[in-house]
């Protein structure tokens, strides 16, 4: 009976972040509590050289947003792709689900790490110039409130000008396509996103992320297509943020808040397939790709712990522990909010017309990561 307090105790302050003193002295408590923390968007204003400025109706791209396009996908067209960026999890899983998939795309990876990557012509062995370049490159966030202005620095050096350096480089290079991985941090929070919500990047971070953005945007020209990828939470085998945490928490508590939220969310194989796919079309615009529904965090938990053959109790007598929890200044409260709070695309952002791409839903992505 003890123990069974001790669990509930550690779940309920893992999860709702109150200082109950039974979670805090528990290791998996304190791991999951720290970890959910290095997730956490923050809202730290320093900027180091580069102020976070209002972004202007022009440089917004609405009239390129990806629902707007018909796709013709031929899937038996070969493609020679060059990965800019080593060793990302979405770089990684591309090539993987390519070679199952997709034997007619052929792919490289190229390490941009240090000054040597310049000396490629990005082109294959055989002299043909790569159909896309696919640019994986990049510094995910931290905990924002604690990075000094030249570690900031950092983030816009490979965040912004690295990208936009591959992207030129891909331009004059003779390169079709550019594919530029951004985030829907550039929106800085906002709970729901449509097709006329105006990025507004709250922090250093989603600031080098959005200059990216509309940096290589800006690049495209005839015969030069830019795709821009502003997606979600990428989730699946092996990833990664708070999907980890909430997993590694399912399978440990007997209880969970049962409260209503929606997150856009986007599987991993998922996006891949999109990204082939995009890849075979060599089409440019700005591209919102998720699941097609949303996630509710306490129904995530519930649903990994069944999978994994546990079982969790939602209960709706923890909800005034988490309202409390919400309204609780700094760390705490940025988590709570986070957890249970909701952040998401309009759906009819993420449909296009001749591309399908959802080849699994949410609950078959769970047993597909769990398996």
């Amino acid at each position: 009976m003890k123990q069974k307090k001790i669990m509930i105790g550690a779940g309920i302050g893992a999860v709702v972040g109150i200082g109950l003193n039974v979670a805090l002295k528990t290791k998996a408590g304190m791991m999951i509590i720290n970890r959910l923390r290095s997730g956490t968007n923050g809202s730290s204003q320093l900027t180091g050289l580069h102020p976070i400025e209002e972004v202007k109706q022009e440089e917004t791209g609405f009239d390129n947003y990806g629902h707007l396009k018909h796709f013709n996908i031929d899937k038996s067209l070969h493609k020679n792709v060059l990965i800019t960026g080593s060793n990302s999890y979405i770089g990684e899983s591309f090539v993987n689900y390519c070679a199952q998939y997709y034997p007619n795309i052929t792919i490289t990876t190229l390490d941009v790490k240090d000054e040597r990557w310049r000396e490629h012509t990005f082109k294959t062995r055989d002299g043909k110039t790569y159909d896309s370049v696919f640019h994986v490159a990049g510094i995910a966030h931290a905990d924002v409130g604690k990075v000094s202005v030249p570690e900031q620095e950092k983030y816009y050096a490979v965040n912004t000008d690295l990208a936009i350096e591959c992207c030129e480089k891909a331009r004059k290079s003779g390169v079709k396509q550019f594919i530029f991985i951004s985030s829907m941090i550039i929106y800085g929070g906002a709970k729901r996103i449509n097709e006329k919500t105006m990025p507004n990047p709250a922090n250093f971070y989603g600031n080098s992320k959005w200059l990216a953005d509309k940096g290589v945007r800006a690049l495209a020209e005839e015969g030069y297509n830019v795709a821009v990828l502003r997606s979600p939470m990428v989730y699946g085998k092996g990833a990664k943020g708070n999907y980890q945490q909430l997993e590694k928490l399912a399978k440990i508590i007997p209880v969970f808040p049962d409260i209503r939220n929606k997150r856009s969310m986007i599987y991993i194989e998922n996006l891949c397939e999109f990204i082939a796919k995009l890849t075979l079309s060599c089409e440019g615009g700005i591209f919102f790709p998720q699941n097609n529904e949303y996630s509710d965090t306490s129904q995530l938990v519930k649903c990994i712990a069944e999978v994994s053959g546990h079982k969790v109790y939602l209960m709706k007598c923890l909800i005034p522990f988490v309202k409390i929890a919400k309204h609780i200044s700094g760390k705490t409260g940025e988590i709570v909010n986070k957890v249970f709070g909701s952040s998401y695309y309009d759906q009819n952002l993420s449909n296009y017309e001749g591309l399908f791409y959802c080849k699994y839903n949410l609950k078959e992505s769970v047993y597909r990561i769990e398996r």
